[in-house]
């Protein structure tokens, strides 16, 4: 652990995505807590599309609101949807892979098949496909945004597996006579586990860029839940995004500072975790 850490703190990428990752989480965690949210009442007709100023930071929407406040709420639904999405996609294809991997055959087959269905169309197209059987709401974003991330943990798993089950320890535990679900899970599982870390660190920005995107097309969260893509949409169908560019700026740019965020974290962990350092 000693020698992760030093390996880490010598990534600047991934010391700066840390700082970033841990300062969005925070934010995240006591926005209930340091300034309550109540979009009944969090609003103010006669303050609507102000400048930035001492009073509002990053100005006002058009329904008077304050994009500080807004955005800040929506960074915590983006951080929910990300983790929970990425959650979906790497159970699911942790397990699937683990199964296709190690007992091959028919199986193997047809998770394969699956997986190469699923790749075969743009992540955003898919999400949208399944966003729009199942409704627009934030519950069918994270489960589209999962079952879009599932193929990606299949694909990695299973070919981590594929290179462990011939390995010399793992034909040596078979040899006395352990379960495959033993081996499965006491052997195998152990060792696929960095690289899985780093894809679901660098799978929580995509996860936030898509749930983005789905709720600027009015799929994601529906109001008044406060969410980053919602907003940039709001201020486009309203026709103030040129002329008042605060209440598309500051969305957009907490959208970059997200993705950006998880995804120098991810890098920072991957030259920390990788076994040839």
């Amino acid at each position: 652990m000693g020698k992760f850490w030093e390996r880490f703190l010598q990534s600047t990428s991934g010391k700066i995505g840390l700082i970033l990752t841990i300062s969005i989480v925070l934010l995240s965690v006591l926005a209930p807590i340091l300034h309550p949210y109540d979009p009944a009442t969090d609003r103010n007709f006669t303050a609507r599309l102000k400048p930035p100023s001492v009073e509002h930071w990053f100005g006002t929407d058009g329904l008077g609101r304050d994009i500080l406040v807004l955005v800040w709420y929506g960074m915590r639904t983006s951080l929910t949807v990300g983790l929970i999405s990425v959650g979906i996609g790497l159970i699911i294809g942790l397990t699937l892979g683990l199964i296709a991997g190690y007992f091959r055959g028919k199986v193997d087959t047809f998770i394969s098949w699956v997986t190469d269905i699923l790749l075969a169309f743009p992540s955003i197209l898919l999400a949208i496909a399944i966003v729009t059987v199942t409704g627009p709401s934030l519950p069918s974003v994270m489960l589209a945004v999962g079952i879009v991330q599932i193929p990606i943990y299949i694909r990695l798993t299973r070919s981590m597996v594929l290179s462990l089950r011939e390995q010399e320890f793992i034909q040596a535990v078979k040899a006395l006579g352990a379960s495959p679900d033993r081996i499965i899970f006491n052997h195998i599982l152990p060792s696929t586990l960095s690289p899985l870390i780093v894809q679901a660190t660098l799978s929580i920005g995509t996860a936030t860029l898509e749930a983005a995107g789905l709720g600027f097309l009015g799929l994601g969260a529906q109001p008044p839940t406060p969410e980053l893509g919602t907003m940039l949409a709001d201020a486009f169908k309203g026709g103030y995004s040129l002329t008042y560019p605060w209440t598309t700026i500051f969305p957009g740019l907490f959208i970059t500072i997200s993705v950006l965020a998880f995804n120098l974290l991810g890098d920072g962990l991957r030259d920390s975790l990788d076994p040839r350092s």
